[in-house]
Formats: C-alpha cells, sequence, structure tokens
C-alpha cells in the first residue's frame, strides 16, 4: 500500500494514530499552514467572552496555539491562558497560568509544563487533534486523560479542536474515549461549530 494512501477507518486505532502523527510531521508546507491556523484562530478568538483559556504544548508537528493566545491575552489584563500538568492522583489534568517567559519544567514524559503557577478551571479549552471526524468527534493519543478532565470541569468548557485539516478521517466513529468537540479550527477556517460554542 502507498504510505500516502488513506488507511481503511476499521484498522487499529493505534496505527491510524501513528500514520496521522507521520503525515502531520511530513505534512508539505507545515509551517505556512500553522500560520495560517493561527489567523484563523486569532479572528475567532476576537468575540470570545471567556477570560480563561487552556491550551496545550505542541509535541509531534502539533499546531502552536500559544502565539495567538498572547496576543488573545494582551487585550485585557484579566485574561489566563493555562497549559496543563497531570495531576496523578486524580487521573486528570490541571491547567496552570502560562506567559511568554514564566518558569517551566519537563513533566515524566518529557512534555514541557508551567512550574509554580496557579492553576483554574478553563471556560474554553483548546486541544490538538491528531484526527478528527464529521459531528465534533476528536482522536486523540488514547489516554482519556482531556476524557476524564473535561468531566470534572464544571461548567464544562467550551471545547475546540485545531489542527490541520489532513487529519479528518470522514468515516471516523466515536470511542469511548474520544472527546466530543464544539468546533473545530483548521487551515481551511471555521470547519464546524455548534449552537454551544
Amino acid at each position: 500500500m502507498d504510505p500516502n494512501d488513506k488507511l481503511p477507518i476499521s484498522e487499529d486505532r493505534q496505527a491510524l494514530r501513528e500514520r496521522l502523527i507521520r503525515e502531520r510531521l511530513d505534512l508539505p508546507g507545515r509551517l505556512e499552514l500553522a500560520d495560517i491556523v493561527q489567523s484563523v484562530l486569532r479572528v475567532w478568538l476576537v468575540g470570545r467572552k471567556e477570560l480563561r483559556i487552556a491550551a496545550y504544548w505542541p509535541i509531534k508537528g502539533e499546531f502552536d496555539p500559544l502565539p495567538a493566545l498572547f496576543r488573545w491575552s494582551e487585550v485585557d489584563a484579566n485574561r489566563r491562558i493555562g497549559l496543563p500538568v497531570v495531576d496523578r492522583e486524580e487521573g486528570r489534568l490541571r491547567f496552570h497560568v502560562w506567559y511568554p517567559g514564566c518558569p517551566m519544567e519537563e513533566d515524566a514524559t518529557g512534555i514541557t509544563k508551567p512550574k509554580d503557577t496557579e492553576s483554574f478551571d478553563p471556560q474554553l479549552l483548546l486541544l490538538p487533534c491528531l484526527g478528527y471526524g464529521p459531528g465534533g468527534i476528536r482522536m486523540g493519543y488514547g489516554g482519556g486523560f482531556m476524557l476524564r478532565t473535561i468531566a470534572q470541569i464544571q461548567p464544562r468548557p467550551v471545547v475546540v479542536g485545531v489542527g490541520f485539516s489532513h487529519g479528518f478521517q470522514p468515516t471516523l466513529t466515536a470511542q469511548p474515549s474520544d472527546v466530543r468537540l464544539d468546533a473545530m479550527l483548521t487551515e481551511m477556517g471555521v470547519v464546524w461549530e455548534n449552537p454551544r460554542a
């Protein structure tokens, strides 16, 4: 099989994840596409009322939302950006304040996180999407951290996927550990947005 061909969705999820990571790392013009997603995200954020937005430290070729979020935060001193820190006792993520130049450290998995900053529950959560499908289905790395985390945040934050359109899987079906998105943003613009968003 040609490695550029789409694998059938019935294939094992882990194989699909590995393929999508490879595709994302090899995506032609990925940096230019990321600039377009930055613009889409900045424009989308203009009308948002939330003051606390959590995101992620990008790994494995993920889109980096932090430049757009920093520009968003500059408008109002009450706006907060958070990055995840693993809470192993509760099996979920906590979100700690991030700002350019804040103290950082690596967690046990080698992902960079804020060090000793305050935590908060986000009103809006930006998630990287390895793959996504119709109706707000998001496929992550399969750990279930996001699903457990979102279930414990009250009220539930608006959950927005960001990524590249190559990850669209038209026949993707929801698995128990998948998070349902309220909106999806790619270089193609706002792919979908439900009324809750």
